[in-house]
């Protein structure tokens, strides 16, 4: 089981994301907007998953509202290029600081109680839902699990007096 410990070990510093999406954009030939890099640059310098609308108020100004559909056709950009994930319990989105191996399953560990967001992933676990999806028929295009709880800082809070 890999596992990122602690609830900013995904989180990588917004200029280090920035300079990573547009290598990638780079490598790809792909645009990297100006609301790309805005969206980009919110969801990294966050500490907790965020919204689209929450974004789009982040990023609006007097004079100048960014619209939440514009957030989303962002969003969705970024997560087809691996920079983002979608916490879909929540409709939240937060940043992935490094790269996916090819058809590497995503386990998100959401505490209940602060919010925080952890990212691990296991053979274990890949390796039965590929044969429960393979008695059942089904080709995924990915898999992400959500798994909700508290984190060990949590529960170690609860028990202290």
């Amino acid at each position: 089981m890999h596992r990122h410990e602690g609830h900013d070990a995904c989180r990588s510093d917004a200029p280090d994301m920035l300079a990573r999406a547009e290598a990638l954009c780079r490598e790809r030939g792909l645009q990297f907007t100006p609301l790309r890099r805005d969206v980009l640059e919110a969801v990294a310098e966050s500490d907790k998953a965020q919204g689209a609308y929450d974004i789009a108020e982040r990023l609006s100004v007097p004079g100048k509202r960014v619209a939440p559909v514009s957030v989303y056709r962002a969003l969705d950009f970024l997560m087809e290029q691996g920079l983002v994930h979608r916490i879909a319990s929540r409709n939240a989105f937060i940043p992935c600081a490094h790269g996916h191996a090819p058809g590497e399953g995503v386990i998100f560990l959401i505490c209940r109680s602060c919010g925080a967001v952890d990212e691990a992933s296991s053979a274990d676990v890949e390796g039965g839902l590929e044969r429960t999806l393979e008695r059942a028929g089904f080709t995924p295009t990915h898999s992400i699990l959500e798994v909700e709880g508290d984190c060990g800082a949590c529960r170690k809070r609860a028990r202290t007096p």
